[in-house]
């Protein structure tokens, strides 16, 4: 099949009869001759249905008396533009191109009408016209056709355009990699079946920095330097770099550059590991700012009192660490922005909160690449923190780190840099790359490069838009079909009424008219484009979150967190429970895998590849976990590997009896709490952490059993997932055995030992294989 289409959208069937249909006839077969397939339609509708679906068009032709029309509300790219169509279906399939393509060529079908009678938008948007029986099918065709190869090419973003005429000039290679295009693994049957598996292509790809012509990812020339300076343009960054290590990277080379030995850093305490690992590499003095925590475990934004400058420097004042700072000014501020389970701030206030104490202020975005392109995340992310926002020279230099192959279309790790320099802090290209260049490889694997192009590529213009709007689509539909199963489920009466929920309110207000609506009740359209139904209001019982300020957090529509029966968002525990992590084993029994599971709730991400019968599949697994416990199902029914690999702890039991045993651990043990308490409650520091790593490489360190581990310093960080947040920092002190973080851990070490096969992953913690006994490396004691 071509690798390109063009749609054609005229009234008349393929196997019509009349001139006009057979002229048709003939400029398609012209248009197959020529090497392109050919997608008909004769409806408007039918042409929506190419169109949000089709990817691969090159050109279309349209005929302006297309019968039927299209709402706007039929299909993801327009799905929430709350408008309909008028005049002739031809104008609403012309619409419908200028949503889901960027300079898709389109050439007008015309019948007797002239070009003097159609509104004048429309000469906007066609590149010529057709009157089929005036010219030869060839000559017809050939226009066509050769517009879609113009724009074949073009589309094209600068990097991959280059990466492909070089693949095509098929020259022989004389530097590395030694497969050289794959061939050396021809010469060894598993070297074989690894070409045959990933094919030549890709390892004709694979390519060494000395191809000239492709440029230099740390000289950012030729075709890269393009596809980095095509990428700022498109994410709104003054400056942006192609990371192939993913955004731990990203943040561990933006710290590098940012902060340096024995300079204070403002860290929120909910950040990625990584970020605390360019502590390490800089030598820099962490002061950590607190988020707010509400009675699921979830993490919520950094308060607005927390980012307040007499706050800051009341923290800086009382901070062991600070007393040995080259400066009490801190040089550097990062937090998580938006975070793992959707909550994003009003970018340019906490910018602006942030600069009264740091000249430098880090977003990281890592799951939060596609924010820029649609208006529902305006003004939420790093970049939108530019001059005319946040004029003046108390203006701090903005960096975003963003994961660009999380939730946009790139190959695995492959991650950008943007900056927003500002002259309080400049930065300047040849010294950042000099951080660049210490945390990056000279060997770069060139797709990953092409797909951090094509995926800039695939957001520019109104396509990426479109894009993220079908994401944000199906998350409204799904969050919607939550809640109405829900109340069908109560109402039923013939079984037991608790269905599982999704965090998120209860009812949204419409700003056009002030009138509160049910969430389920809510026009999409409402959902899918008004920030202010998923702004978290203070003091709302529903997130639970306590400190809040009008517009400064608001919940991703497509990051989904399902709520299991045991506790309410404030901490409320109820007599029976459902603990998320008994949901989420069954759920992978029937091929469906999460991205996050706390005590209680489980996070999914609608992508840009989700589907409704994705989420149908979903739904279904969800009422099926119901009747299993609602019927007391036994557990080697329900979870079978579980029972087969610990037969003595699970045999005879049921799915109920699970849950309830796991929710009754669970509350007498208040992990919940005692988690909260643990994170609000910060151990205290007595070593910056670069120093607990010179002494962990060289044997300053040793293994110590939670139960002994009073008035220890911690050498490594200790990460629990989930909920995935570094609790114990590299220098801090673990405290009594009865303090926060001690009752903590052993409640999870407790816990892990009563129900094998449901342990957390705990990152810093070893166990005992012959005990199971919770170990953390501390320092050595003099």
């Amino acid at each position: 099949m071509s690798e390109s289409r063009i749609l054609v959208a005229v009234p008349e069937h393929p196997r019509a009869e009349g001139a006009g249909a057979e002229q048709l006839r003939k400029i398609r077969e012209a248009v197959e001759a020529d090497g392109f397939g050919v997608r008909w339609a004769v409806t408007a509708e039918d042409a929506d249905a190419v169109l949000r679906t089709e990817a691969g068009l090159a050109a279309a032709l349209v005929a302006w008396d297309l019968p039927g029309g299209a709402r706007a509300g039929d299909g993801p790219g327009a799905a929430l533009a709350g408008t309909v169509e008028e005049g002739p279906g031809g104008a609403a399939v012309l619409r419908r191109i200028g949503r889901r393509y960027r300079d898709l060529p389109v050439f007008l079908v015309m019948a007797e009408e002239g070009v003097r009678e159609l509104p004048l938008w429309v000469s906007e948007t066609v590149v010529g016209y057709v009157w089929p029986l005036e010219d030869t099918p060839g000559f017809i065709a050939g226009r066509i056709t050769s517009a879609a190869r113009h724009y074949r090419e073009d589309v094209l973003p600068p990097f991959f355009r280059a990466l492909r005429h070089f693949h095509d000039a098929h020259e022989y290679s004389w530097h590395t990699p030694a497969h050289s295009g794959g061939v050396a693994f021809l010469k060894s049957p598993a070297g074989r079946a690894f070409h045959d598996y990933f094919g030549e292509r890709l390892l004709r790809s694979d390519l060494s920095i000395s191809v000239e012509e492709l440029g230099s990812l740390f000289e950012h020339t030729g075709p890269i330097g393009e596809a980095e300076r095509n990428a700022a343009r498109v994410f709104g960054s003054e400056l942006t770099y192609f990371v192939l290590h993913g955004d731990s990277t990203c943040n561990r080379l933006v710290g590098h550059f940012s902060v340096t030995r024995d300079e204070l850093a403002l860290v929120d305490r909910n950040c990625h590991k990584s970020v605390l690992q360019g502590l390490v590499v800089s030598g820099a003095r962490p002061v950590y700012l607190i988020p707010t925590r509400n009675g699921y475990g979830l993490a919520g934004p950094l308060p607005p009192a927390e980012l307040a400058a007499e706050s800051i420097a009341a923290r800086i004042a009382a901070h062991p660490l600070a007393k040995g700072a080259s400066s009490r000014e801190p040089q550097y501020a990062v937090f998580t922005n938006s975070t793992y389970d959707g909550l994003s701030y009003d970018a340019v206030p906490v910018a602006k909160a942030l600069a009264a104490s740091t000249p430098r202020v880090h977003f990281d975005e890592a799951w939060f690449a596609y924010a820029r392109f649609h208006p529902l995340y305006a003004g939420r992310y790093g970049m939108s923190v530019d001059e005319a926002a946040f004029p003046g020279p108390r203006r701090p230099t903005v960096f975003a780190t963003q994961s660009t192959h999380k939730l946009l279309a790139a190959l695995s790790q492959s991650a950008m840099v943007h900056v927003r320099p500002a002259p309080r802090a400049p930065v300047e290209h040849d010294r950042f790359n000099e951080a660049l260049m210490m945390h990056g490889t000279t060997s770069p694997l060139y797709p990953m490069i092409a797909s951090l192009d094509v995926a800039t590529a695939m957001m520019d213009g109104p396509q990426g838009e479109w894009l993220v709007d079908e994401a944000v689509t199906e998350a409204v539909r799904f969050r919607q079909e939550m809640v109405r199963l829900g109340r069908r489920v109560a109402s039923a009466g013939d079984r037991p009424p608790w269905f599982f929920g999704v965090w998120q309110p209860e009812e949204v207000t419409d700003p056009a008219t002030g009138e509160r609506l049910a969430f389920d009740e809510a026009p999409p359209e409402l959902l899918g484009r008004e920030q202010s139904c998923w702004l978290l209001e203070p003091g709302a019982a529903w997130h639970g979150f306590p400190g809040l300020t009008e517009g400064h957090c608001m919940l991703d529509p497509v990051k989904v967190t399902l709520t299991c029966p045991g506790i309410t968002a404030t901490g409320e525990m109820a007599e029976e429970g459902i603990p998320a992590r008994v949901l989420t084993a069954y759920l992978a029994t029937r091929s469906i895998v999460v991205e996050k599971t706390d005590s209680y709730t489980t996070l999914i991400l609608f992508s840009m590849g989700i589907t409704k019968g994705k989420w149908g599949t979903l739904l279904d697994a969800l009422m099926d976990f119901k009747a299993l416990y609602d019927g007391d199902a036994p557990l080697d029914r329900v979870l079978p590997e579980a029972v087969a690999a610990h037969p003595r702890r699970y045999s005879g039991m049921t799915l109920r009896q699970l849950c309830q045993e796991m929710h009754d651990q669970l509350r007498s043990a208040r992990l919940v709490e005692l988690l909260d308490t643990a994170f609000q409650e910060l151990p205290e520091p007595v070593h910056p952490p670069q120093y607990c790593y010179q002494r962990l490489v060289r044997g300053g360190t040793e293994r110590v059993r939670i139960a002994d581990a009073a008035h220890r310093v911690a050498a490594a960080m200790v990460t629990v997932t989930p909920p995935g947040i570094p609790v114990l920092m590299p220098g801090e002190s673990t405290g009594t055995s009865d303090g926060p973080l001690l009752r903590y851990l052993t409640a999870l070490e407790t816990f892990d030992r009563r129900f094998p096969g449901f342990r957390s992953e705990t990152h810093g913690v070893t166990i005992d294989e012959d005990t199971g006994d919770y170990e953390i490396e501390c320092l050595r004691q003099k």
